[in-house]
């Protein structure tokens, strides 16, 4: 929810009234044992019961003097208990600062072009993020790349070169079908929904700086190989 810039409503919605403070401070448990990535921190402005959802949605109001350690500011503490709502007056003196990261935490480093499998849930995050380690990597080769379909079972070959390379191209997949003609039909019919199943890897990279005939040449010996023209998303 976090990741997908979805955490602020998500915590809005309670089964109980269980912001009785004025002020909540929100953390996340990470991996690591006693560690806790900060969110925010928020003035209690009231709730009000929705028969419906049989939830309390309470109006949370971000506090913007500590918004810029959002994401970025690790807590050290070491929790009691499984109680997911604790008082700050009673554990406060117990938590201290681990990490204040340089940029938000992101899904994920990148991993290397042989590693990469990304879902598009994930890449609309690290685009919409800006994530360094992505953005650095990708901008920086030109090459093709693979388009997953787990629900159909289809393929898409792509390719990217010039100023901005896989980054740029990648980056245009956000609203689900990248202008390809077969993906865009694809989402016109279901949904941007649709595209949460695609999965996005790299079958090769080439230099930024490589011409786009021959980019364009092993863009083709890929759609060959996989049979994306007869048996995929490529229409040409």
């Amino acid at each position: 929810m976090y990741f997908e810039g979805k955490f602020d409503d998500w915590q809005s919605w309670q089964n109980k009234r269980n912001f009785t403070q004025p002020f909540v401070v929100s953390l996340i448990h990470l991996p690591e044992r006693s560690r806790w990535l900060y969110v925010g921190a928020y003035a209690v402005k009231g709730d009000q019961w929705v028969d419906e959802r049989k939830e309390y949605r309470y109006t949370l109001e971000p506090l913007q003097t500590c918004s810029e350690l959002g994401g970025r500011l690790v807590i050290e503490f070491e929790r009691s208990g499984r109680a997911s709502y604790v008082l700050g007056k009673s554990f406060g003196s117990a938590m201290s600062v681990y990490e204040l990261r340089p940029e938000r935490m992101h899904l994920q480093e990148f991993p290397g072009f042989k590693q990469v499998d990304l879902e598009w849930p994930d890449l609309e995050v690290i685009v919409r993020q800006n994530a360094t380690s992505w953005r650095t990597a990708l901008s920086n080769v030109a090459g093709v790349y693979l388009v997953t379909d787990p629900v159909d079972g289809k393929l898409y070959v792509g390719s990217a070169t010039g100023e901005g390379g896989i980054w740029a191209r990648w980056c245009q997949y956000v609203d689900g079908h990248g202008s390809n003609v077969e993906l865009f039909k694809l989402i016109k019919t279901f949904g941007r929904e649709r595209a949460r199943a695609f999965r996005f890897s790299i079958l090769e990279i080439a230099d930024v700086h490589a011409s786009r005939e021959e980019v364009l040449e092993r863009e083709s010996h890929w759609k060959r190989v996989l049979l994306t023209r007869t048996h995929g998303y490529n229409a040409n």
